[in-house]
Parts: C-alpha cells; structure tokens; sequence
C-alpha cells in the first residue's frame, strides 16, 4: 500500500470542485460533470501537477500525450514572451513567413525520417490529418490519377475529431450520430497485414490513395505493433502504389525511444507523416505535416497551386516554442530517457496483470503502456479513485488506463506510479 502521507482523505483527494458554467468539456457526459463538478488543475512542475487545492498527482498522461519535456519549463515560456513581443504572428500563405517559422522548418526537414522532406505547418493534430487527407488526393490528381480518392484506416485507430480524422477512426462511437462525414475512408484490421491485401482485391489499388497508420495506436486504447506489421503494411503499400501515412502525432518527438520519430525505429519511410503534441509540449498548439520529396515534387514543378492552409498554421510564437522544445529534448538527452521509461514502465507496470482488476498491461515500446482493466465500464471511476492515491490518468479505448508520462519522469516515480495505481485498483 502507499505511505499514509500520499493517501486522500475524502475531502483531500477530490480536486477543487468547480460549477461547470459556461464551458463546455470535450469528451464528456456534461450531465456527470455537471453533477459532479470538475477537476480543476491548477499548476505542473516536471511530471507532477497540482489540483487548486494544493494536492499533487503524478500526471500519468503528459497532459494529453503532449508534455513530452514536462510541465512549467520556462525556457519555453521566455520564448514565446521575447517571440510574441517582437512578433506575434504573420501569414505564410504565398511568400509570407515570420523568420521564426522559417529556422523551424529548416530544423524539422533536418530531423525528417525521409531527407529532403518539406513541412507543412499547422494548427495541431486534427490539422495535421486533414492536410494529409487532402494532399493525398490531391498528389494523385496531379499525377493524371483521380481515381485513386479512397483513404484507409485500421480498427481501433484514432486520428483526431477533424472530418477526415473522424470519418478515418476506428473507433465506431466517434463516428456515430453524424451521418456520412467523408465518402470513400474504409477500415482495415488493426493488427492484420492480409485485411489490407484483401481491401486491395475487393476494391483494387487503383482507387486507393493513402493507408493511414498509427505506429503505436493511442487513444484507441495503446496497443503495440504486432511483430513484423509495419514493415509488412508499409511493404504492401509500396508493392501497390499507395502512400503510406504515419500517424505520428502520439509517437512523435521522441515518444517511442531513441528516436525522434517510430517511422525511425521501424524504417517506415512514410510518404506523409503527421505529428502535433510533442513538436511544442503542448506549450502551444502547432502540428506539422512532413512530405516526402516524391509527394512534394508536383507541388514544387511551378505552375500548381495547393490551395490549402490555416490561419494560424506555423504561428510565430509557437515556432518559438518549438525550438526551444527541441533545445529541451537535445540538450537533456531525453530521447535517452524515453528510451529508459519504456523499460521502467514495463519492469514496474507488468506486475499489475496480478490484480484481478486487471487483465492486460500493453508495454515495452516507448514510453507508452495501457492497463487494461477486466471490466471495461469501470475504468472513469477507475480514474477517479486513483486520484485518491495521488495519479491523474485517463481512460482510453475499451477500459484501458493511458500511461504516457513526460521524459523527464524518474525511476522512483515510475516507481511510485505502480504503486499508486496497484493500491486503487486492488481498491477497487
């Protein structure tokens, strides 16, 4: 069991407890949190934050998979402040470009899993999806093949609440209620090579034009790549002429360990690959889409205009955030650290199949695991009770717990994670 020091009272564990008001919550039932009031985070140092009453939780989660460098780094702050007083923000449609923007994209072309990528700056991970839906489509018209329009997504999948993103999931509740957002998307399984074989018999690859694949699958519950997949999938798109996207805005930046990006760790090559979250942990909203050349080469023949963009897409201050996120990751060698969370978080987290709460602990690549819990409708009060034992997790997928820390979490508080989970899951 914990310390006594780290368990709740009843009127301890629960956050400040706020009227919901005006704001509306994403992913919520606004009736419970309407009853039950919310729970208010108030600040965040390293992997820790604090609820407004002056508790502290280890944040389990990262924020939302983002905080890759941990919460409160005023390097990043003092960044976006000097940016923003210089500069805030400037279009970069046609030859427009804050300076900032510019070292960015050179930065992020250097670090790209293809040499010789362009990146397309956006607004976040949603963005992200949609670009690379779009410029999918689009590559292929240019190329005199406009039939090949039908995007591809895999079972249990999550590529953000966009249209695209939505009508791509494999997650059948974030679609339902909408009608038909996006015609021709399809859904493959999400650990079986021969169901995108078999979608290229039925339909033929002709019509296909990209497969969109999560190297690790996040939010649908964290399931790793089965032995072999990956190359396999990323095989069978080259053999069939379909582009293959890597959905990187969970894994990238360092997330899967020693490498900035999973299409590194995998040799995936990806003719487009998305990120967001990690690119500015999370300080402020940014995703990048990087192009391999081949996709790129239409666009930059001359005489093609892409007509696409976002307002804010490569804003000023958060390129400044940014770049100073990555000094973070390379001068602190957190690549190294992710690399040693994901063996802590397997030797600490593997004991918890012990509990009968639990029947699958899914770790060993990145610094990524999920607890998935026996019976799959407990895991919000799951989240919840665990809160009591000083954690802030989520839940995720069919009843599983998100384990997504920021690097910079020690050992001890790897450590100190199982243990407060064990204790309020054998709570119950």
């Amino acid at each position: 069991m914990l310390p006594a020091s780290l368990v709740r009272s009843d009127r301890r564990h629960r956050a400040i407890v706020a009227a919901v008001g005006a704001l509306w919550h994403g992913f919520a039932d606004m009736g419970v949190v309407e009853s039950g009031g919310a729970f208010v985070v108030a600040r965040g140092a390293g992997a820790s934050i604090w609820d407004a009453d002056g508790n502290r939780y280890l944040d389990a989660t990262a924020g939302l998979w983002f905080t890759n460098v941990g919460h409160g780094r005023r390097e990043i702050a003092d960044a976006v402040a000097a940016q923003l007083g210089t500069l805030a923000h400037y279009s970069n449609f046609g030859d427009l470009v804050p300076e900032t923007t510019l070292v960015l994209a050179e930065r992020l072309a250097a670090l790209a899993p293809v040499p010789g990528s362009k990146v397309f700056l956006t607004s976040g991970g949603s963005d992200s999806i949609d670009t690379a839906a779009k410029l999918a489509r689009r590559y292929w018209h240019e190329l005199g093949r406009p039939d090949k329009t039908l995007l591809v997504g895999r079972a249990k999948a999550y590529h953000g609440m966009h249209v695209a993103g939505t009508a791509l999931s494999g997650l059948p509740p974030n679609r339902d209620g909408y009608g038909e957002l996006m015609p021709d998307t399809r859904t493959v399984a999400w650990d079986d090579a021969k169901d995108v074989l078999a979608l290229i018999e039925r339909v033929g690859a002709e019509r296909i034009a990209a497969f969109f694949c999560e190297p690790i699958i996040g939010a649908g519950g964290v399931y790793l790549p089965p032995d072999g997949y990956l190359a396999e999938v990323r095989a069978i798109c080259r053999a069939h002429d379909i582009l293959f996207v890597a959905d990187e805005v969970v894994t990238g930046f360092g997330r899967i360990g020693g490498h900035w990006f999973a299409s590194g760790r995998f040799g995936l090559e990806p003719d487009l690959m998305t990120t967001a979250k990690g690119l500015t942990s999370g300080y402020v909203p940014m995703g990048a889409v990087f192009v391999a050349p081949r996709v790129a080469e239409p666009f930059f023949a001359g005489g093609t205009w892409w007509r696409h963009g976002y307002t804010y897409g490569g804003h000023a201050g958060a390129a400044a955030a940014a770049l100073a996120n990555l000094d973070i990751i390379e001068n602190e060698n957190l690549l190294a650290a992710a690399a040693r969370l994901e063996t802590s978080l397997h030797r600490q987290l593997a004991p918890l199949v012990e509990l009968d709460a639990v029947v699958e602990v899914r770790s060993g690549i990145g610094a990524v695991a999920g607890v998935q819990l026996a019976d799959a409708a407990a895991a919000v009060a799951a989240v919840r009770t665990l809160r009591a034992y000083a954690i802030s997790t989520r839940a995720c997928g069919a009843g599983a717990l998100q384990i997504s820390p920021a690097f910079v979490m020690t050992d001890g508080q790897v450590a100190e994670l199982a243990e407060g989970l064990r204790a309020g899951l054998d709570r119950g």
